[in-house]
């Protein structure tokens, strides 16, 4: 076990609060929240760098005779797969100088349509490409997804507007399995997820696991079933459950490792490396640099969005609330999951819920989100 994978393990186990009572308010207004229907359960963890400060589960896995959620229990991240997956990849390609950020895209998938699309604007949602299609209708697997992604028109011109692009995820993807000559789900299990304990992490979770994976939504509209232990996303779910845009399972325990990752290397004053040597299984841990961390996570043109590399950072109404600092960066998931991680304040914030059993229509997440972000922030000052 390397140091970097020891230390994780011992701060996420390390969950004694000297002030338990400070986090009643939170605790109430999830309770709350569950009594109004905004999702059957959830489970939260704050914490720093170096603990975890709170890990709480609530509710249940249904709102009828459902079982308890636990700590333990796995949910759907749905689009967190986009910064805790996809943008971690990109994170180390750039950093090792396999990717470069003003390069365009078909450098590294040549079938890619757009010549004038760069790597930096699909990572901040200003490539020109649509939100959203319904590949899924046409797309019977992985080649003929990315076939159709490539081949779709953008709607205006790369870097005259933000649009939140499933489809710039996609393209992504396809760079990373370009570059590594791995498929995305193996790249991550070995470079990310191995490396920093994450044994709760993956794609395509197996049945052994079915118990304690929250459901999703009932699906009236394509698969006809209720969704539990498959992807949300119909698109993902078409690729055969792996892509870049959706298709991770986690636990927050597992996201909190995660966080405290981001949080040590992006700390003001962190060390970069953790050692010298090769990343994942056998090598030192290192994840990614602490400048690397700072270049994805910092806003990149204050102007024109919110947007850092990948990830999102503080805005008015965002689910990131008002106590987070402007350094502070994030992203949400469409089944109901969020985090929230700052380095001026060391501080992380997880919610994990599955708001859209058992329909999407739901969307009292929306008013939940930036409270808990709120109610976190000002316990864990306290």
């Amino acid at each position: 076990m390397t140091p970097l994978v020891l230390a994780t393990l011992i701060a996420v186990n390390a969950q004694q609060d000297t002030m338990p009572d400070r986090w009643d308010s939170l605790a109430r207004f999830i309770e709350a929240s569950i009594a109004q229907q905004a999702f059957p359960g959830a489970v939260v963890a704050v914490g720093r760098h170096d603990r975890v400060l709170y890990l709480h589960a609530f509710g249940r896995l249904a709102y009828v005779r459902g079982r308890p959620v636990t700590t333990r229990t796995v949910y759907d991240l749905a689009s967190l797969t986009k910064v805790v997956g996809l943008t971690t990849a990109m994170m180390q390609l750039v950093e090792d100088g396999r990717v470069a950020l003003d390069t365009p895209a078909v450098r590294y998938v040549p079938a890619f349509r757009d010549s004038a699309v760069t790597i930096r604007q699909l990572l901040t949602h200003s490539s020109g490409l649509p939100a959203w299609k319904p590949f899924f209708q046409r797309a019977h697997s992985r080649e003929e997804m990315f076939a159709l992604v490539d081949s779709e028109p953008l709607e205006v011109p790369p870097g005259t507007r933000m649009a939140y692009s499933d489809l710039g995820a996609i393209v992504l993807t396809q760079v990373v399995e370009h570059v590594t000559g791995q498929r995305l789900d193996r790249y991550l299990q070995a470079h990310v997820f191995r490396p920093l304990g994450m044994r709760d992490t993956r794609f395509r979770p197996p049945a052994s696991w079915r118990g304690r994976i929250a459901p999703t939504e009932m699906d009236t509209a394509y698969r006809h079933r209720l969704v539990r232990g498959e992807v949300h996303d119909e698109n993902a779910f078409a690729m055969g459950g792996i892509s870049g845009h959706a298709g991770l399972f986690s636990t927050a325990p597992d996201l909190a490792k995660f966080a405290q990752m981001m949080l040590r290397f992006g700390r003001t004053g962190a060390r970069g490396h953790s050692g010298t040597g090769a990343r994942g299984h056998g090598g030192t841990g290192r994840i990614v640099d602490s400048a690397t961390v700072a270049m994805f996570t910092a806003v990149q043109d204050s102007a024109f969005s919110s947007r850092a590399l990948g990830w999102d950072t503080p805005s008015k109404g965002s689910s990131a609330g008002d106590e987070l600092s402007a350094r502070a960066f994030g992203h949400t998931g469409f089944t109901g999951t969020s985090i929230w991680i700052d380095p001026a304040k060391d501080l992380f914030v997880i919610l994990l819920t599955n708001r859209v059993y058992p329909t999407r229509q739901n969307d009292r997440i929306l008013r939940v989100r930036p409270e808990v972000a709120d109610l976190a922030a000002r316990a864990a000052a306290k």
